[in-house]
C-alpha cells in the first residue's frame, strides 16, 4: 500500500451529545515540525487537546487526561488507518457536561481524525533513492537527457580527469532501469554507487 502525506493542513468539527470536538491535521517532515504543531493547534480553552503524530517507523500519542487510551491511540488508528504518514493530528473536545464512555471517547475522537483526514487534499509520498554516476566526459549529455525521463534530480556534479561523478535523487522504482538505460547508452562504462 502506497502512503500520503497532507498536501496542506486541515480541519473538521463535529458534535457528539453536547461535546465539541475539532480536529487539526497538518504535514511534518521531523519531530520538530511535529512538537512545533501540537504547539500551535492545541487550543487553551478547550477541556482536552488529544493527539497523535506519525513520521515512518515513529509514532505518538497523548490522550491528554481522557481516560487511558481513549483518545491519543484512536487518532494514531485514523491516521494509519487512512493511509497517511507524516502526519499530526490534534483533536480538541470541548465538554458538553455528559459524559461519552470510553467507547463513546474512542469513537468521537477516532471519528473527528479520520473524518477530517478523508476529507482532506492528498499527496503521494514516493520512495527514492540516491545514487552517483560516474560517466565519462562523452557520456556525460546522455545521463544529462535521461534525467527527466527518469525524474531525477540532480544533486551535485564533480569533475575529475576522468569525466564525471554526479550525484542523483530518483523515484526508488525507477533506478533499475536508469541503470539498465544509462549501461546501455554507455556501453557499460557508467559506474553506479547507491547512497541509500
Amino acid at each position: 500500500m502506497s502512503l500520503d502525506t497532507l498536501a496542506a493542513p486541515a480541519q473538521h468539527a463535529i458534535e457528539v451529545r453536547h461535546s465539541r470536538f475539532l480536529a487539526n491535521a497538518a504535514p511534518i517532515a521531523s519531530v520538530e515540525d511535529a512538537a512545533d504543531f501540537l504547539r500551535h493547534a492545541s487550543l487553551a480553552d478547550a477541556s482536552h487537546n488529544c493527539w497523535a503524530w506519525r513520521l515512518g517507523g515513529d509514532y505518538r500519542s497523548s490522550d491528554d487526561h481522557e481516560p487511558a487510551g481513549t483518545a491519543g491511540r484512536p487518532i494514531l488508528a485514523a491516521i494509519d488507518g487512512q493511509g497517511f504518514d507524516r502526519v499530526a493530528v490534534v483533536v480538541s473536545r470541548w465538554f458538553g457536561g455528559i459524559k461519552l464512555g470510553a467507547g463513546g471517547l474512542v469513537r468521537a475522537y477516532g471519528g473527528a481524525a479520520a473524518e477530517c483526514l478523508r476529507l482532506a487534499p492528498r499527496l503521494a509520498l514516493v520512495e527514492t533513492a540516491r545514487v552517483r554516476v560516474h560517466v565519462a566526459f562523452g557520456d556525460v549529455s546522455t545521463l544529462h537527457q535521461l534525467l527527466p525521463v527518469f525524474a531525477a534530480n540532480k544533486l551535485d556534479e564533480e569533475f575529475d580527469a576522468t569525466g564525471a561523478c554526479i550525484a542523483l535523487e530518483l523515484p526508488a522504482s525507477a533506478l533499475a532501469d536508469l541503470k539498465t538505460r544509462l549501461r546501455d547508452a554507455t556501453r557499460d562504462r557508467a559506474r553506479f554507487e547507491d547512497e541509500g
